[in-house]
């Protein structure tokens, strides 16, 4: 009689430590996925950011070797099929001229499907807004040529609704040759 008494102890001793293990499995699975997630839509705005930074780069160069603002600002829209900008971006090109020690907007072109302005100014005439490290490049009569990209980044997994994180939106970068 012992032993069996012993053997119903034991059947309810392990199936209460099977509750206890899906209980675990299932809290470790959930913190594993929220690792993944985090992993796959932070690698991806990475990945974004880099993509907008070579966009940004090769905006500027292109002006600065003479290609006209709509044609620089059409080619870099071709270019950025990965990320989509003619409907989730904006571009936009600004040439900028230092006329007698004052920086003026001497072109500004914008193509895009989200509205953002211009962190260097808005329209052309009026004056520019140039970090100290652009503006020491830009001696008498020169002119630079700015380059602008905003992105509005979504996330793809459902970690962002969940927890109702967001990355800063729309990302930006610039460049100026």
């Amino acid at each position: 009689m012992a032993a069996r008494h012993h053997n119903r102890l034991s059947t309810k001793a392990t199936a209460w430590e099977s509750g206890q293990a899906i209980v675990e499995f299932s809290l470790v699975m959930f913190i594993l996925f929220f690792i993944v997630f985090a992993i796959i839509d932070f690698s991806r705005a990475i990945y974004d950011l880099q993509v907008m930074s070579g966009i940004t780069r090769e905006g500027s160069n292109l002006a600065s070797r003479g290609t006209d603002l709509p044609s620089t600002v059409a080619a870099l829209i071709a270019e950025s099929t990965t990320l989509d900008l003619q409907n989730n971006g904006r571009i936009i090109v600004t040439a900028v001229t230092n006329n007698g020690g004052t920086n003026k907007i001497t072109g500004q072109v914008s193509q895009g499907g989200i509205s953002a302005g211009s962190k260097v100014g808005q329209g052309v005439g009026t004056a520019a807004t140039l970090p100290a490290a652009a503006a020491s490049m830009l001696g008498p009569n020169q002119t630079i040529y700015v380059t602008e990209v905003f992105y509005s980044y979504e996330s793809i997994t459902p970690i962002g609704q969940l927890f109702n994180l967001t990355l800063p939106s729309p990302l930006y970068d610039v460049a100026y040759f």
